[in-house]
């Protein structure tokens, strides 16, 4: 589980994290459509070093044009005006909501499609998607129209601003009325890399970040003749880039090999309920530890503001930078998750435990690398943000806890992605509330309002959080009762 929200609304198939403490050279159209994901991989690879590479590099490029494209979309926004930046803020809120349900339900999918795909059960697996397609696009469909419905007063209920509230409308109609197709191209990416396809998703991410950065400049700022639309022409260039994902996902559908799980056809859509059931099932948990998550976030940024401007700005570049080092964590989790699942499906799961704790191993290879990096020049990193001395005397000790906090933050990516390719999306909730909940936000509060400790010991409870989280995790997985995880046939 990621612990830190982004500024911004991912804007294609792009597996977000949701939270920010989250190929050849050919055409991408032509690559995307000619791509035939095959469930032809030996299963002695399953657990493979090699495998888990293969699987996690595509991954952690996807996720670094992600933070890219974010960070040029509030660039560029904030080229407007303040109350630009605040309305994309508010909208993002509303956003992140839709986006925690549909990544819960495609963890769900990627356990269920590789549980079937390591069975060999290739028509299970595309009823799997097809179950996963129906749960996302209604989940995402029903909170758009909650949304929408009321969105002036949804917006003053959070404090905004009357300007900031008439800026925001249109914005948030475009961001958040296309979370259905968003629905349809994040289960399917969930699908591409339970087959074990994960560079497919790269490659559409690829294209997708180059299509949303150049409408932002056509549509935001007017160029080539276009008009001028500011915020609103980021909202139609984030709908219009989710349009080109959705075209380029379904375009890998309908080009996919009969015997592929990803060959989906009229049929397949008319899911059985039992599978319907099942993705609902180990979806609710994910969605109750991303809420759990940000209402503890919340609280701890309450705290964090009794210690002024200067403490808020620190965290607020501080997220930036925590959001890239879990890339690596979240590509080991993925590859995790797909290798667990499919050595589960083949009975085998001496496999599934070593995948998981080799691709723990990797984590905490790179985890060593980003913690000396931040605890060799936490002053200059942080100089690179910004050059008011005061705020970097203020980041500097939160990068020494960011470089404290990775070998259990990176751990528990790694083993959370295993647990869950497995089925169990209990465990990481309940870590995530026991790392929030009894760590973070009690210490937070205790050494704020009780103690009257300073900021710094504030910044400590980001590595005992992580910390709770991975022995737990660490724990689980070890104890091995997710190997008995069985699905309906």
């Amino acid at each position: 589980m990621r612990a830190e929200l982004p500024s911004q609304p991912a804007d294609a198939g792009i597996d977000t994290a949701f939270d920010p403490e989250g190929a050849p050279d050919l055409p991408a159209t032509t690559l995307a459509a000619g791509a035939a994901p095959a469930s032809s991989h030996a299963p002695t690879s399953l657990d493979s070093l090699h495998e888990l590479w293969a699987l996690s590099w595509p991954v952690m490029l996807s996720q670094t044009l992600l933070n890219a494209v974010g960070l040029l979309d509030i660039a560029m926004v904030g080229r407007i005006g303040s109350d630009a930046v605040a309305a994309a803020g508010y909208a993002t809120q509303f956003f992140h909501l839709s986006q925690s349900v549909l990544f819960a339900v495609g963890s769900a999918c990627v356990a269920l499609m590789a549980h079937a795909i390591g069975a060999g059960d290739v028509p299970r697996a595309r009823r799997a998607l097809s179950a996963s397609l129906w749960v996302s696009v209604g989940s995402a469909s029903a909170l758009s129209a909650l949304m929408l419905a009321t969105p002036g007063a949804l917006l003053r209920l959070l404090g905004a601003e009357p300007a900031v509230v008439d800026l925001c409308i249109p914005y948030l109609a475009l961001v958040v009325g296309s979370t259905p197709l968003l629905a349809i191209s994040m289960t399917l990416e969930f699908a591409l890399r339970a087959d074990r396809n994960a560079r497919t998703p790269m490659a559409i991410a690829a294209v997708v970040t180059v299509a949303k950065i150049g409408l932002n400049f056509l549509w935001i700022f007017g160029f080539a003749g276009f008009p001028r639309l500011g915020l609103t022409g980021a909202g139609l260039a984030t709908l219009a880039s989710q349009l080109l994902g959705l075209a380029l996902f379904l375009a890998v559908v309908w080009r996919a090999k009969s015997g592929s799980a990803l060959a989906l056809r009229a049929p397949d859509l008319r899911a059985p309920g039992d599978l319907v059931r099942q993705v609902v099932r180990l979806s609710l948990p994910g969605v109750g530890e991303r809420f759990a998550n940000n209402l503890a976030l919340l609280a701890y940024f309450r705290v964090l503001s009794g210690y002024g401007s200067l403490a808020i700005a620190a965290y607020t570049v501080g997220v930036r930078l925590l959001a890239f080092t879990w890339i690596p964590g979240t590509g080991f989790g993925t590859a995790a998750s797909t290798l667990v699942g499919q050595a589960l499906g083949a009975n085998d799961p001496r496999a599934a435990a070593r995948a998981g704790w080799r691709a723990t191993g990797l984590s905490l290879g790179v985890a060593a690398v980003l913690g000396a990096v931040c605890l060799i020049a936490p002053a200059r990193i942080a100089g690179v943000f910004t050059a008011d001395p005061a705020l970097i005397a203020e980041l500097a000790p939160f990068l020494v806890a960011l470089a404290l906090s990775q070998p259990a933050l990176q751990t528990h990516f790694a083993l959370g992605g295993a647990l869950r390719g497995a089925g169990d999306t209990w465990t990481p909730f309940v870590a995530a509330a026991v790392g929030n909940w009894v760590i973070r936000v009690p210490l937070a509060f205790g050494f704020a309002y009780a103690l009257r400790a300073p900021v710094v010991w504030i910044w400590g409870v980001i590595v005992a959080d992580h910390l709770a989280r991975a022995v737990w995790l660490a724990a689980s997985f070890r104890r091995g009762d997710w190997a008995n995880r069985r699905f309906a046939q």
